[in-house]
């Protein structure tokens, strides 16, 4: 059981990669869902301090806001790849 939260956009491909290796890893994990307008997205701006998605927090390791879609998909498949039955 995992504890992941995820920003994202409806229709962002960058956010459809990450949840595409969520779901490859059979992660649970609570989505957020962001405005489309930067200046909206107060909430991801707080746990990132950058208005972009997607945006993971793993607390149960320590991630409070890591952006950029190739570091996140990395970061799942290093952290949670060798769970994989």
């Amino acid at each position: 059981m995992t504890n992941l939260e995820l920003y994202e956009l409806e229709g962002c491909p960058y956010c459809a990669k990450v949840k595409e290796k969520l779901d490859e890893l059979g992660l649970d994990y609570e989505s957020h869902m962001v405005a489309s307008s930067h200046s909206e997205r107060t909430e991801v701006e707080a746990v990132s301090g950058q208005t972009g998605v997607p945006v993971l927090v793993d607390e149960e390791h320590g991630v409070e806001g890591m952006a950029e879609s190739d570091d996140i998909v990395e970061y799942l498949e290093e952290t949670y790849g060798d769970q994989v039955a």
